[in-house]
C-alpha cells in the first residue's frame, strides 16, 4: 500500500501543473511587449486572466488583465504599453496568470 501511496503523490502536482498558463512567445517593438500565451481555458471558472512583466529585481514594470476566457482561440497574443528602464538591451521576467492557480514560473527574456 506505501508504494501505490507514494505514486499517486508524485502524480497529483504533475497533472495539477499542466493547466497553469503558459508564455510561449514574446514580440517587442518600442514601446510595447506582445505575449502569446497557452492555456488550456475550459470558460468563466478556469482561464488565463492575465501576463505581467517584470524587471529583474520583480518589479513589475505592468501587467495586461484578460477580460474573457480565450477558450476558442488558443494561443492567443496580447499586447501591453510599456516603458522599459535603461537602454537596450533589456532583461525582463514575463509570467502568465490563470484564474485556478494563479501565477505561473517566469520566463527571462532580453529584448533589443
Amino acid at each position: 500500500m506505501r508504494h501505490l501511496l507514494a505514486t499517486l503523490i508524485l502524480i497529483i502536482p504533475a497533472s495539477a501543473q499542466a493547466d497553469l498558463a503558459e508564455v510561449i512567445e514574446v514580440d517587442y517593438a518600442p514601446g510595447r511587449l506582445s505575449v502569446t500565451i497557452a492555456h488550456p481555458d475550459t470558460g468563466w471558472d478556469h482561464y488565463a486572466d492575465a501576463w505581467e512583466v517584470l524587471s529583474p529585481d520583480g518589479t513589475s514594470l505592468g501587467t495586461r488583465e484578460l477580460a474573457h476566457p480565450h477558450v476558442e482561440e488558443q494561443p492567443f497574443t496580447r499586447s501591453l504599453s510599456v516603458t522599459l528602464p535603461g537602454e537596450a538591451p533589456w532583461t525582463v521576467l514575463i509570467r502568465a496568470r490563470d484564474s485556478v492557480h494563479g501565477w505561473s514560473e517566469p520566463i527571462e527574456v532580453t529584448l533589443d
